[in-house]
């Protein structure tokens, strides 16, 4: 197999070549076709989120077919098409699993961070963490469903009913989550860097009721906000722009530091949360949702051997919808 390895942070991802991976108890083998990179990918990359080893093969937007399956697996078959997310192993005891919420299991493995990911042409999952994906016709337009989808999905439902909703960063998940939020009857104010017209066109493009830049206030309150850029100054901003018992939700993994802010933009109400993972339910109830209504999910397309170029495109900015790497055996 080959595959795009992390040695050090900061340094960029080595081609190498490696045996291909046997499944254990419980696992499957999986032929990758398609990898999102997500910005988690870049935190890893560049160092800012600690890692439980190295070296390590990033990549956690995973969508492939099954090609060996490891001793005591069920409910997955050889030639079967599933999709790897972030959350790639849960201890199934803790408090939070047994209580179906195991996106806050005490001990978790990510995929793509405590275990290989997938920037390479082979990868070794836990068979409970595969998501079913015999609808998907087209691996590299599923595999940003695997967590821009997921996680702006589940930031979605913490915004319970709002009807007028922002979204701060309009890249990869909130191109798909202003999707599903317009088809829901939501009203969407979309919020890009100051100055990105093409950006700001895009989302008019899938629904946007209005655009604009981050430095600015939209022409009506919002109800509530999700913030999926990674810059904590951006959370004063949204607490500015909804309204009394407004909510904003963080949907990344990681932020720089959120600047002190006066009380008057918390108080009546309002309410500041994360978003952390997903649960199983989370991944079956969004890909259903994608099954009976499809979305429009942009990509531009790298062979694995260009992955350091697609996460600098994404470090600056350049991409319009997500990044996928495509082994060249599945091109």
């Amino acid at each position: 197999m080959r595959a795009m390895v992390l040695r050090a942070a900061g340094a960029p991802l080595v081609l190498e070549e490696r045996p291909d991976p046997d499944p254990g108890r419980g696992e499957v083998r999986i032929a990758v076709e398609a990898c999102a990179v997500c910005r988690t990918d870049l935190h890893i990359v560049d160092g800012e989120l600690a890692l439980p080893r190295l070296p390590l093969v990033p990549g956690h937007e995973i969508v492939g077919r099954i090609d060996r399956v490891g001793a005591g697996t069920s409910g997955h078959r050889v030639g079967d098409r599933v999709g790897v997310p972030w959350l790639g192993r849960v201890c199934g005891h803790c408090r939070w699993c047994l209580a179906a919420r195991e996106n806050l299991c005490d001990t978790p493995v990510f995929t793509g961070h405590g275990r290989d990911g997938g920037y390479a042409t082979h990868v070794v999952a836990d068979a409970s963490a595969c998501l079913p994906l015999s609808f998907a016709g087209d691996p590299v337009q599923a595999a940003p469903l695997l967590c821009a989808g997921l996680i702006g999905w589940r930031s979605l439902r913490k915004c319970g009913d709002a009807k007028a909703l922002g979204l701060y960063g309009f890249g990869a998940a909130a191109h798909l989550v202003a999707q599903v939020a317009v088809r829901e009857g939501r009203r969407v104010f979309a919020f890009t860097r100051p100055g990105d017209a093409r950006g700001q066109a895009f989302a008019r493009e899938l629904g946007a009721a209005w655009s604009g830049g981050s430095d600015e206030l939209p022409p009506e309150p919002l109800d509530a906000a999700i913030v999926f850029a990674p810059v904590g100054a951006l959370v004063p901003l949204a607490l500015a722009a909804v309204t009394k018992g407004g909510r904003v939700v963080c949907g990344g993994i990681h932020m720089s530091a959120i600047p002190s802010f006066p009380y008057r933009l918390l108080w009546e109400e309002r309410e500041l949360v994360s978003v952390a993972n997903l649960t199983h339910a989370d991944g079956a109830d969004f890909l259903r949702f994608v099954e009976r209504a499809p979305l429009r999910v942009e990509t531009t397309r790298y062979p694995l051997e260009r992955a350091n170029e697609a996460l600098a495109d994404l470090r600056e900015g350049r991409l319009e919808g997500a990044a996928v790497l495509v082994p060249a055996a599945a091109s």
